[in-house]
């Protein structure tokens, strides 16, 4: 047997763990992680800081911050024109800069109209990164491999969150709340190095697709596959914002739990998405990315199930309902980011492959659209759901995810729609 057969048939550990080829990818792995970090001290650090250190009522730094995310929502498409000028690196480098202005500016922000402004910075900054970041996976890497990358960005963006979050409990937990203005600045450094990396990349455009002559497929059906799809990805976007917003108020106030329950589940999250998010990719998951939506989003509905379990009436002699409790949550976590896995690279490819336009600006600002504002609806959509009962909110999360699952099917590449051959 020759060496180049045992090769082949001995696949690397890069291999068996789903890992795309990242030799000559430094620069751009190192960006994505850097941003994240970033992104993961923003999590703890700005309504702190603005109550804190700033001394502004809690309920106006609320309003405020709202009000200035909503503002931004217009920015993915102003980010789309531009990257269709421009290209996605500049974009993706642009962001990170604007990013960084806007926590620059928290540093001299005492008013709550201030608030507003330095929101609206940091979040279209974080508008424009996510509409161009996609294409610039394109532009970056092969197309066989596009899916495997969107799963190891996926799990960059997890270990980067959690570490940005780490990092800013451990500095407030070492030297206090004094320590918030320097974290601040260190954050606003973060962007500046990571517009740093993005800016050195070499990048390619990928050679458009063709269409073959004898496909029956128009303008008019590209754009209502691609507002499928966006519909499509709402469920996701929703069940994203219930983990960082629902699941802290359901567990405390609804079941009673500790108030360190939500951490526990997001750390059991970080590690499962991060740890396995490339290997179930490339080995378990459905080749065709709308097959991977579908299952990806009816094991998402069973996760929502699971997660109202601990709020049903109890039965008589049932166990300790804070051991049936965590058990529940403990399962409905884990299935929610088995659920992420399989979504979130099928739905990145997606929006980058359904149509010959899928990776320009219009469609990926519009995509992104659906994602900023299903961010910021999410807390009130979430709040009133909990208000009128503790298994609404899941309920309702679980039934958007069963349509997602008949709605996936429809989501065809263009070049499955071909006329067939006469016999």
């Amino acid at each position: 047997m020759s060496a180049a057969t045992d090769t082949r048939r001995r696949p690397r550990t890069a291999d068996r763990l789903g890992l795309p080829v990242l030799r000559g990818h430094g620069l751009f792995i190192t960006g994505n992680l850097i941003d994240s970090v970033g992104n993961g001290m923003l999590l703890p650090l700005g309504l702190l800081y603005f109550t804190d250190v700033r001394g502004l009522p809690l309920a106006q730094v609320g309003v405020a911050m709202t009000v200035g995310q909503a503002i931004a929502l217009p920015v993915t498409f102003l980010a789309g024109r531009l990257m269709d000028r421009v290209g996605p690196k500049r974009v993706v480098v642009w962001a990170n800069i604007l990013s960084a202005a806007g926590f620059t500016l928290f540093l001299f922000a005492g008013e709550p109209w201030h608030v507003v402004g330095v929101h609206v910075l940091v979040q279209a900054g974080i508008n424009m990164y996510f509409t161009a970041q996609r294409t610039l996976i394109t532009h970056v890497t092969a197309p066989e491999e596009r899916r495997s990358w969107f799963a190891f960005t996926g799990s960059l963006r997890n270990i980067g969150l959690a570490a940005g979050s780490a990092g800013a409990a451990g500095a407030l937990t070492v030297f206090g709340k004094g320590s918030l203005w320097w974290m601040i600045a260190v954050d606003a450094a973060t962007y500046l190095l990571a517009a740093a990396c993005f800016a050195a990349l070499s990048t390619t455009p990928p050679a458009p697709d063709e269409a073959p002559p004898t496909a029956l497929v128009t303008r008019a059906d590209h754009a209502r596959r691609y507002l499928l799809l966006v519909a499509v990805n709402i469920p996701y976007v929703l069940a994203q914002a219930a983990l960082a917003v629902l699941v802290a108020l359901y567990t405390t106030r609804a079941l009673g739990l500790p108030a360190s329950a939500a951490s526990v589940l997001f750390v059991i999250n970080t590690v499962i998405v991060s740890g396995c998010s490339t290997v179930v990719t490339v080995h378990v998951a459905p080749k065709a990315p709308r097959r991977a939506v579908a299952a990806g989003y009816l094991v998402m509905a069973v996760g929502m199930t699971a997660f109202a379990l601990p709020a049903l009436p109890a039965l008589p002699g049932s166990p300790s309902l804070a051991f049936t409790a965590w058990a529940a949550l403990v399962v409905a976590i884990a299935l929610f980011s088995v659920a992420e896995i399989l979504l979130g690279p099928a739905l990145s490819e997606l929006s980058v492959s359904l149509t010959p336009e899928a990776a320009g600006g219009f469609t990926q600002g519009l995509y992104q659209f659906s994602w900023a504002i299903g961010m910021v609806a999410a807390p009130a959509l979430f709040t009133l759901l909990l208000e009128a009962g503790p298994l609404l909110p899941w309920g309702v999360e679980a039934a958007a995810c069963l349509i997602a699952v008949f709605a996936a099917p429809a989501l065809k590449a263009p070049n499955r729609h071909r006329r067939r051959k006469p016999r």
